[in-house]
């Protein structure tokens, strides 16, 4: 089995719950407005990390991280 990830419209959401729903998939879920913000935030990651990868920019050290914290 594999997953798919859709960014809809708000205005178009119910739609295509509707249509999905009526096509027989037996598992069709909706992220939480949390869920969503985990999603971009570990994009966000993702890019930075690509980006240093790169040489573009310069990560903080995990050891000055956590003594923000």
């Amino acid at each position: 089995m594999q997953r798919v990830v859709l960014d809809i419209p708000d205005n178009k959401i119910n739609f295509f719950m509707e249509l999905i729903g009526n096509l027989g998939f037996k598992k069709v879920k909706r992220l939480s407005k949390e869920q969503n913000g985990f999603i971009d935030d570990l994009k966000h990651s993702l890019e930075e990390v690509d980006l240093h990868r790169q040489g573009k920019i310069q990560l903080q050290p995990a050891r000055d991280f956590l003594n923000e914290l």
